[in-house]
């Protein structure tokens, strides 16, 4: 149904010990049962990496893919659109808003944070408008990029699209930051890992974990979106 993707930055020894990206992939089906489905490192991140990555998803059987979920990172819907052009591309809120926060004087960010959050926390896509043009009328004058690359952002209120009981699971890269949260707790019981091969030992062992723990289990709100979706699906096939 939906895919997660985003990278964390983990040490390496490569001669030298540098922190190097390891892109992950995780899958909700429409019962929403959670797996990881890929990954692969690479020294930094990149759309054309992820592309690579998103194609191998396709040559592996993941036929259709109703949404991808990512952070801002640029050219990440052209590289999702050439692997699955009828998927949809949802930009996490919480990273649009980190970008907001980090744009604006240290006084007006908790107001206008607040009148974002409003935006992505609405009942359905029109209330979202609203906000969204409350906002803008607000600060457009004080901010005119922020605003313009927030009205300019499509994939912002992409998640309205899907039922309402999954929005909350679809609308930021949450669910898979805090897998990755989970990876780096146990880096740091690792002095470091020496080669690549030792990395993706240890990143297999927990990948095989998570999806034994979560494989079978439904994820809040899938169950019932579970008709809307198959529905979505069928659709998106025709």
């Amino acid at each position: 149904m939906c895919i997660y993707l985003d990278a964390t930055h983990i040490p390496i020894r490569r001669q030298t010990v540098e922190k190097e990206a390891v892109y992950i992939a995780i899958g909700i089906t429409e019962e929403g049962n959670k797996e990881v489905l890929d990954f692969t490192i690479a020294p930094t991140e990149s759309s054309h990496v992820w592309e690579e990555l998103i194609q191998g998803l396709r040559e592996r059987g993941v036929e259709n893919v109703l949404l991808f979920i990512s952070d801002g990172l640029p050219g990440m819907t052209d590289s999702i659109h050439r692997v699955y052009p009828k998927a949809k591309h949802q930009v996490c809120c919480v990273h649009a808003a980190r970008n907001i926060s980090s744009k604006v004087r240290v006084k007006d960010r908790a107001a206008i944070l607040d009148d974002f959050k409003a935006v992505y926390q609405a009942k359905d896509r029109e209330e979202a408008l609203e906000a969204l043009e409350q906002m803008q009328s607000k600060w457009e004058k004080a901010y005119p990029r922020v605003i313009d690359s927030v009205m300019n952002n499509e994939q912002i209120l992409t998640f309205y699209d899907f039922p309402a009981s999954i929005r909350r699971s679809i609308y930021s890269t949450n669910l898979i930051e805090a897998f990755n949260k989970e990876i780096k707790r146990y880096v740091k019981r690792k002095e470091q890992f020496p080669n690549e091969e030792s990395l993706e030992r240890f990143l297999v062992t927990r990948f095989l974990d998570y999806n034994h723990k979560f494989g079978m289990r439904c994820h809040r709100g899938f169950e019932k979106a579970k008709s809307e979706l198959i529905q979505m699906f069928e659709a998106l096939e025709d």
